[in-house]
Order: structure tokens, then C-alpha cells, then sequence
């Protein structure tokens, strides 16, 4: 019986080591995976995502002074699926007119070419999302829904702001989270850390912000977006010249996070200056309130939900 209690007491312990060398390697691999992209970010050698042929080539267009809508129409109609979804938009009731829009030109001249602009990236922003590992499958997936969560959320929340525009508010929405493409393609050369949601979850929430700003940047995208991106953690942000895109980010991650793990209580809500600033009630979610639930559910359509 001694020497059973003797060995039961030598497994518990060896389990007891065993299981603590494993959360060390967990924390070093963690770690090291976390300072491996801050030195990729650094030198410039992290592969950051490139937007998509046809939303470069419409942004080099708006650019042009003399461009027209026809010129807009004949890069966007090369692409089926973007101009159904941009008639679809034009038809919608964000920017529904007197009669309605059949046609990719009518569009681009009912909507103007700088909100073209933002409307094309945001429509065509899905293609990024797509896996190229079964690894990576249900996590870009998640990922996409959710930022088209917090997306339809900013489209909400700007109606009510004379200075946001709602197709800014769209976009800013759908990059809020950009930054964790590059982490998850890094990532899935790691299996192991693929794996370990808690541990991956942890290196993406302490960097992506970060790598998103250096992203846009990448892409000229204007500073508003890109202090939406990176100062969407910063709860203590206080804007100058509030509300702007990065205050709409900030409630809206927050309010998407409502009825899950990640909520912060109703107090907590009320201390952050992004929820003064916009006047929303910390006690509700606004895609709850009547009004806003049919532009919400508008919203989500546009992106197949």
C-alpha cells in the first residue's frame, strides 16, 4: 500500500510538472510568436494584405479629375457580383432615391464618385477573408461576420451624426479588425498556436490594431480610418473633435460584444468618453431599439447575412 500511495503520489506530481511545462511552452511559443511579429512589422518583411484589383483601380480613377461615371461604371461592371451588390446599395434604404436604379452607371451617378470610393472597398472586402487553409476556416469566417457586425452597428450610430458619413462608417467598420489577417496567415504556419485559441487570442488582441494602422498606411487610406483602427482598445481615448470614426468604432465593438464574455457592464460603459460623446445609452444595444433594427438587418444583407 506504501509503495501504491508512494507512486500515486510520484504520477501526481510528474502530472502536476507536466502540465506546467506545457503551459511555459505554451507561453514561450506565445511569446516568441508575438516579438517575431513585432520584428516582422518593424523590418517591413510582415506580408500585409493588398486590397483587391478592382478597389484600387476605382480609387486611381475617383482620383482623376476629369473622370466620369461612366469611366467608374466600366472598371466596376468587370466585376458581376460587386455590381449587383453596388445597385443593391443604390436601391437600399441608405441612399434610396425618387425611382429606382437598374444599371451600374445610374449608380455611380445617384451616389457620387467619393462615396463609390468607399462602397467598392467595402463591397469587395470579403474576398480577403478567404481561407486558404482548412486551419484558418472557421476563424476568417467568424472574423468576417463580425466585422460586418460592428460594420452595420457604425452605419446606425452614424445617422445620427451630421459629420460621419454613413459609407465611412461602413468601411471603418469592416477594417476595424483588418490587422488579424496578416496574425492568422503568420499563425498558420504554427499549428500548435492555431490550436490554442486562449493563446492566439492574446497575442492578436495585444497587436492587431497595430498592424491594421500599418495596413491602411500600405493602402494611403485617409488618418480618420486609421486612428479608428489603431485607437479602437484605447478606452480612454478622448477626441478633440468628437464624435469621429474612431469613437463610432469603439461603441460599436463594444455593443457587439453585448450578451457575450467580452460585454463590460453598463457602468463601465459610461465612463468611456466615446459613449458621452455620441449619446447612446449604455443599457441597450441600438440594433435593439425599433427603429434601427430594419437599417440593421439592411445593413447585414448587404454582406449575405
Amino acid at each position: 500500500e506504501k509503495t501504491v500511495g508512494k507512486q500515486s503520489k510520484i504520477t501526481e506530481n510528474g502530472s502536476y510538472f507536466k502540465s506546467h511545462l506545457l503551459n511555459w511552452a505554451i507561453m514561450t511559443d506565445q511569446e516568441a510568436f508575438y516579438n517575431e511579429l513585432l520584428e516582422d512589422l518593424k523590418s517591413g518583411s510582415l506580408v500585409l494584405p493588398t486590397l483587391p484589383e478592382v478597389a484600387l483601380r476605382v480609387r486611381d480613377v475617383v482620383d482623376e479629375p476629369d473622370a466620369t461615371a461612366a469611366d467608374l461604371s466600366e472598371i466596376i461592371i468587370t466585376d458581376a457580383a460587386l455590381s449587383t451588390r453596388l445597385i443593391k446599395v443604390a436601391n437600399s434604404p441608405l441612399y434610396r432615391g425618387s425611382h429606382e436604379i437598374d444599371t451600374v452607371q445610374m449608380a455611380v451617378a445617384r451616389l457620387g464618385q467619393t462615396i463609390i470610393r468607399s462602397l467598392v472597398t467595402s463591397l469587395v472586402m470579403e474576398q480577403m477573408f478567404q481561407a486558404t487553409s482548412r486551419n484558418l476556416d472557421k476563424r476568417l469566417h467568424e472574423l468576417w461576420e463580425h466585422s460586418t457586425d460592428v460594420s452595420a452597428i457604425c452605419q446606425i450610430l452614424s445617422s445620427s451624426q451630421v459629420n460621419i458619413k454613413k459609407d465611412e462608417a461602413m468601411l471603418a467598420g469592416l477594417i476595424h479588425e483588418v490587422g488579424i489577417l496578416p496574425i492568422l496567415m503568420k499563425a498558420d504556419e504554427k499549428p500548435e498556436l492555431v490550436k490554442n485559441t486562449a493563446a492566439l487570442d492574446a497575442v492578436i488582441d495585444a497587436i492587431h490594431p497595430k498592424i491594421g494602422g500599418a495596413i491602411l498606411r500600405s493602402w494611403k487610406f485617409p488618418q480618420s480610418l486609421i486612428t479608428a483602427v489603431e485607437e479602437q482598445q484605447n478606452l480612454t481615448r478622448d477626441s478633440e473633435n468628437g464624435p469621429d470614426l474612431a469613437d463610432l468604432v469603439q461603441v460599436a465593438r463594444l455593443q457587439s460584444y453585448m450578451n457575450t464574455e467580452r460585454a463590460l457592464s453598463s457602468e463601465e460603459l459610461a465612463e468611456i468618453p466615446a459613449f458621452k460623446k455620441l449619446g447612446i445609452d449604455t443599457e441597450i444595444s441600438v440594433t435593439e431599439i425599433d427603429e434601427n433594427s430594419d437599417e440593421y438587418a439592411e445593413a447585414m444583407a448587404l454582406f449575405g447575412f
